[in-house]
């Protein structure tokens, strides 16, 4: 089964109204969805996003008048959200579910075909973006992506042994970093950090929520909660950025103006980061590396192109 990271946590957060509107933006396999779901009042409604079409099955078995799925990235949340809305979840990031099943290709404990998409009727998979991207490419994403420092020699031997054969399975390209790694952290396999970078390169994933920020900000009401779990520090720091850029006000450096006439910031930052209790983390290891950040909408303007560019500013 399943088990949704930081859920009492991520809950309260939401600060759930019994009439209200809200939206998961990472159904996953429904976990945070259906405690919403317990939280709210009959009128309450609840709209839950994803792209993958395993939990767009997983949503039909949700039988109630007040949910809604949606199969979509959450890069397209504007698209499918006109009304203010009271609370945002998001559970950034790969889902358990994907890892464990070998068809997904995502991870390099189990053989399965190198594919790592989460949607897999969409974009290119791992394997065939690995069969074409560039030497100097794939150092980069390597690199970045997966803070390797044997991005270079894992690039060079890539290159190299896609030249005798097809690297279309797992665990040929874990087998084939294993060896061009020569020291790694106790605990941790040498793949782990490549097979995150392509995942993430493959999938769009910083991307992706880099588009999706400015868009929850905006369709919030006033009052509203964004609340968004990260996995990993390349998500954390966008997120941990953006925010942090909204809770100030806006206001071109050097302007004389009293504190009275300073205009509200578009957020407040609700609290300090939460990270999964001993106990969680023993029931559920994955949950270790996850970071809760909470933010609350005020009645301050907000113009979503002026405070974040897609895609950039993660590296810094």
């Amino acid at each position: 089964m399943h088990q949704a990271v930081l859920l009492t946590e991520a809950i309260e957060a939401l600060a759930i109204r019994p009439e209200g509107l809200y939206v998961d933006g990472t159904f996953g396999r429904g976990g945070h969805s259906r405690a919403i779901l317990e939280r709210l009042g009959p009128a309450g409604r609840l709209l839950a996003l994803d792209r993958d079409p395993a939990a767009e099955a997983a949503a039909r078995e949700i039988s109630d008048s007040r949910f809604r799925f949606v199969r979509t990235p959450f890069s397209r949340l504007s698209q499918v959200i006109e009304a203010p809305v009271n609370g945002m979840l998001f559970d950034l990031g790969v889902s358990s579910p994907q890892l464990d099943d070998p068809a997904r290709g995502f991870s390099f404990r189990h053989d399965g075909p190198l594919d790592m998409r989460m949607d897999p009727q969409q974009g290119e998979s791992a394997a065939q973006w690995l069969a074409h991207a560039e030497q100097q490419q794939l150092q980069r994403v390597i690199r970045d992506y997966g803070e390797e420092r044997f991005a270079k020699q894992i690039a060079a031997a890539i290159a190299d042994a896609r030249g005798r054969e097809p690297l279309l399975r797992t665990r040929q390209l874990a087998d084939l970093v294993a060896k061009a790694v020569r020291t790694r952290e106790p605990g941790q396999d040498p793949a782990t950090r490549t097979f995150q970078a392509v995942r993430i390169h493959v999938n769009r994933e910083l991307e992706e929520v880099s588009l999706m920020l400015p868009q929850a900000v905006a369709r919030l009401a006033a009052g509203g909660r964004l609340v968004l779990i990260s996995f990993h520090s390349l998500e954390d720091r966008i997120v941990k950025r953006f925010l942090q850029s909204l809770a100030r006000p806006d206001v071109p450096r050097g302007l004389p103006l009293r504190a009275a006439e300073m205009p509200l910031p578009s957020i407040n930052i609700v609290g300090r980061p939460q990270r999964a209790s001993d106990q969680e983390t023993r029931r559920n290891p994955r949950a270790r590396s996850a970071i809760l950040r909470v933010a609350a909408r005020t009645a301050g303007t907000f113009q979503p192109n002026s405070r974040i560019e897609p895609g950039a500013r993660w590296r810094n």
